[in-house]
């Protein structure tokens, strides 16, 4: 089933003082210079889906200088009629999320409701920084349709949280009672095992999808691989806790657990990141992304909302060919491009069977921008 975002509206978020877009339910392109505010509107849009910033996890810092909040509103067109969804962060303050004007006690309960998936310039981070950052993207595509998942990673987080107190506490003391952080460690066991056993069955899910999109893109030999690696798939979670526990003792935190897991990115066999040229580690970035989309859409039974960030000006023409095949083909539902070159953008979407918009920015100020909608094809 497809959703989409009718109309999007921004306050003192980011680098926009206030903006508006009336959006349409497939191709909705934003164009201008660099630095006017493009991926800032992608960013609206992820928060309102996902409750968070795709690129700053501070929700403070994405206040515009010298104001004091940001609130962010969308109509969301579903099966049923039309959610309208508010994010509205203060300064001092916690985030306020609501949902046809009643507030969310968990922002858990939203995730899931509006799918969202982003292909950035910035996604190489995934292969080229540690661990936590590609825990983090399995967490969030797993997250989008698995409320349950979310849930167990939330309460093993929690008191995780809670142990590595205790911890600290005993380090510097120079004693530990283990007593102490039993029940803790009661959690990590239950939360940890059923983690573990979603990320297991999910990655297992999404590595035939990243072949068949790598494959699509370059129709060459490489072999592309993706494998989830976990002290729990070699033994259980409570047999790690007793085993670290005197090494965790003296570390003051907690050294084994599904919070140490990773995601290992292959070609050929061979390490991605060692190997792979930068052309082959943009065109898995791209195939996992769109793995990532299918997976979310056969799950959720809802199509995500596809943000792609300026990412015509950094593919080659068979990268491009490849996505543009797949939205005229309308594999996608809604999707949001931004680009510098609006020229370029209208070449590369001619001749598609889609409603395409267009909205070019640019400066009506220091801080306001203005949106100009040309219309729809």
């Amino acid at each position: 089933m497809n959703i989409h975002l009718r109309r999007l509206s921004v306050l003192n978020f980011r680098n926009h003082r206030e903006a508006a877009l009336d959006l349409g339910p497939q191709v909705n392109c934003i164009t201008g210079p660099n630095g006017i505010g493009k991926t800032n509107l992608l960013d609206a849009v992820h928060y309102l889906g996902l409750c968070k910033s795709c690129f700053e996890p501070q929700d403070g810092l994405n206040i515009l200088h010298g104001e004091d909040h940001f609130m962010l509103k969308g109509d969301l067109v579903v099966a049923d009629g039309t959610d309208t969804l508010v994010c509205s962060v203060r300064k001092g303050a916690r985030k306020v999320f609501t949902r046809n004007r009643r507030e969310y006690e968990r922002l858990a309960d939203h995730v899931g409701r509006m799918p969202v998936v982003i292909i950035t310039p910035y996604d190489g981070h995934l292969v080229l920084d540690g661990s936590e950052v590609r825990r983090r993207f399995l967490d969030g595509l797993i997250a989008q349709f698995d409320r349950a998942y979310l849930d167990s990673l939330v309460r093993y987080n929690r008191a995780l949280a809670q142990r590595n107190t205790l911890l600290k506490r005993m380090a510097m003391d120079g004693r530990g009672d283990r007593d102490t952080t039993t029940p803790w460690e009661e959690q990590l066991v239950t939360h940890g095992e059923a983690v573990h056993a979603v990320r297991r069955t999910f990655t297992d899910e999404l590595v035939p999808m990243l072949a068949d999109h790598y494959a699509g893109i370059t129709s060459g030999p490489e072999r592309v691989e993706l494998s989830y690696h976990s002290e729990l798939g070699e033994r259980p979670m409570r047999a790690i806790l007793d085993e670290r526990w005197p090494r965790d003792l003296e570390a003051g935190h907690t050294t084994g657990g599904i919070h140490k897991d990773d995601l290992h990115f292959t070609i050929g066999g061979r390490p991605l990141k060692r190997y792979g040229s930068q052309g082959q580690q943009k065109t898995y970035l791209i195939a996992l992304k769109l793995a990532q989309f299918d997976l979310t859409a056969q799950r959720s039974g809802l199509r995500p909302i596809l943000l792609l960030d300026d990412i015509f000006d950094k593919i080659d023409p068979q990268r491009m060919r490849h996505l543009l095949r797949l939205l005229g083909g309308g594999r996608f539902g809604q999707t949001i491009i931004t680009d510098t070159d609006a020229a370029r953008l209208r070449t590369a979407l001619e001749g598609l069977p889609l409603d395409t918009r267009f909205f070019e920015l640019d400066h009506a100020g220091t801080q306001e921008q203005r949106v100009v909608v040309e219309g729809g094809t």
